[in-house]
């Protein structure tokens, strides 16, 4: 039995199916992608229910890739797949399969249909497939083609398989129903002529099998118990359970639908993210404003963090459309505990500090991370030059405004209260400088004298401070639903990426790697980009400090 309670409607049929033994005490699932491009959130909340399913009930789950389109797919999708499930930290052991792997079978499956007079080779073109098919309240025509002899058919796809004929003459078609209220059993194509390379088989097949037959016939042939998907494969149910039955295939895997994730403010659609790529609107699959897991991870979110996010949102039986800031919530939530805390200035204002000593350096304290009862402490250089943000500065402020302002005090953080005595400007009015004085015996928000202030600015030492590109990085769409345009590429966010250059910060933070997260304080959350180079760093904004996101806390 599970390990854990049921939680959803999809565990609850799992625990009847093993209290009556419908399929022994076996739960085996699969996670099918097909390798035509990077997976998104989408697959992930598909990764987590698939893979977790398997654990809590010890059975396994295939890593299988349906490649049955040559055309569209690529090793490198292949690639990238493997190691977002790893990098989720899901294990398929030795439970690596394609549908490739089944080809012959499958091919000699068709014979088997043909042969039962259950398929028929076809020779209309797309446009009068279309025609025949009919429409949602008519009924489809037979194809004239239907009732082909089947030694006939026999040869047809003798030839089609030895590549005889080119793309589109022939397809062999399932002898279903034209007439079914279904669309997708009015004689659905099983086989096409396709004369592209496939990405394991080399040119061997000149023939490919269409998505819906392979899919379903290799959750049989790897003896898959429960198929577990998307909401809109309900209507192909018929057609899978079809094939099965109609070959007498030993095991019948049952499908259960759930619904697939939507989220505000972004497009989950494969076919969409490659136009994205294709048409530049992105830098990369992985570019950290796309919902890929790729680009998620390049942008600082953690496993932890998108687990959470699915286990948040649950599993339905009805499509909704979750806020992504529930997304944002999660990675705060994940960051604020387990990433180290950074001084870094992303809008440098140079402060003098004239009663400080010009060449004294003092080490000030600060903790790694806060949150950590365990934390060690890092060393912060202080020096008579620092930097400050423009944005904890103004020269005319309006009333309870805590910050610097001209003849105004506040504390730095970890460090003494330091009070504004002149504004420095170029010769365009620009603010270039300030001049201050410290109060030595003011220190971490303590005052001898027992005054209070309220405004807080972090700083860094200008002496010891490190240059670094920050990228800032919002929401690619503008629109909460970026698919009610009629091109959703109007509604492109053209301030979705802001580059900083020489921002600065802390130079202590030890040896960095590609997705080292930190939180740079009272500023938000960041990651080191693999463009990084030993010489020249690059920050993305993983996510501001603010939330606006209201949810209950477990």
């Amino acid at each position: 039995m599970a390990k854990t309670k049921s939680k959803n409607f999809i565990r609850s049929i799992i625990d009847n199916d093993l209290r009556t033994q419908k399929n022994g005490d076996r739960v085996v699932t699969r996670f099918p992608p097909e390798p035509n491009g990077f997976l998104h959130i989408g697959h992930a909340k598909s990764i987590c229910l698939n893979f977790g399913i398997a654990d809590d009930y010890n059975g396994p789950c295939h890593l299988r890739f349906d490649d049955t389109n040559p055309a569209n797919e690529d090793t490198m999708y292949v690639d990238s797949i493997k190691e977002d499930v790893k990098w989720l930290g899901f294990d398929w052991q030795d439970k690596l399969f394609y549908s490739s792997d089944y080809f012959d079978k499958l091919y000699n499956y068709a014979i088997e249909l043909i042969k039962m007079g259950k398929a028929y080779i076809c020779e209309l073109d797309v446009e009068q497939m279309r025609e025949y098919r009919g429409t949602l309240t008519e009924a489809g025509k037979n194809s004239p083609f239907r009732d082909r002899s089947i030694e006939e058919n026999l040869e047809l796809f003798t030839k089609m398989a030895n590549g005889d004929f080119e793309e589109g003459k022939y397809v062999l078609r399932a002898k279903i129903d034209m007439a079914s209220p279904n669309l997708n059993m009015r004689d659905p194509a099983v086989y096409r002529v396709k004369n592209a390379p496939h990405h394991r088989t080399g040119d061997k097949f000149k023939i490919y099998p269409m998505y819906d037959y392979a899919h379903c016939m290799s959750d049989s042939i790897e003896g898959i118990t429960h198929s577990l998907c998307t909401l809109e494969f309900e209507n192909h149910r018929p057609l899978y359970d079809w094939f099965i039955d109609e070959l007498d295939i030993e095991c019948h895997p049952q499908q259960i639908e759930f619904a697939r994730l939507n989220i505000n403010y972004t497009v989950l659609s494969k076919r969409k993210l490659l136009e994205l790529v294709e048409t530049k609107a992105v830098n990369s699959w992985d570019d950290p404003r796309l919902p890929t897991i790729a680009g998620l991870r390049r942008r600082g979110y953690t496993p932890g963090s998108i687990k959470e996010f699915c286990s948040r949102i649950g599993i339905a039986k009805v499509d909704s459309t979750v806020d992504i800031a529930l997304l944002e919530y999660c990675i705060r939530e994940d960051l604020n505990k387990n990433a180290k805390r950074a001084m870094a200035i992303l809008n440098p204002l140079k402060v003098v500090i004239e009663n400080y000593p010009e060449d004294k350096v003092e080490y000030l304290k600060a903790k790694v991370n806060p949150e950590d009862p365990n934390t060690s402490y890092r060393e912060l250089p202080f020096t008579r030059e620092i930097f400050i943000d423009h944005d904890d500065f103004m020269e005319n402020p309006p009333e309870k405004y805590f910050r610097l302002q001209p003849g105004g005090e506040v504390k730095l953080k970890n460090s003494y209260f330091i009070k504004c005595q002149e504004v420095i400007k170029d010769q365009d009015g620009n603010i270039i400088e300030l001049r201050c004085t410290y109060d030595q015996e003011a220190f971490c928000g303590k005052a001898a004298d027992g005054r209070k202030v309220k405004g807080t600015a972090h700083w860094v030492s200008a002496k010891y401070a490190q240059d670094v590109e920050v990228r800032l990085y919002d929401r690619l769409f503008k629109s909460e639903n970026p698919q009610s345009f009629d091109n959703y590429l109007d509604d492109l966010n053209p301030n979705s990426l802001t580059v900083l250059h020489n921002c600065k910060i802390e130079n202590n933070l030890g040896n960095l790697n590609s997705g080292d997260g930190f939180q740079f304080e009272r500023t938000g959350y960041f990651c080191v980009d693999k463009d990084s180079t030993s010489e020249a760093l690059v920050f993305n904004r993983t996510v501001s400090l603010k939330d606006s996101f209201k949810i209950k806390k477990k």
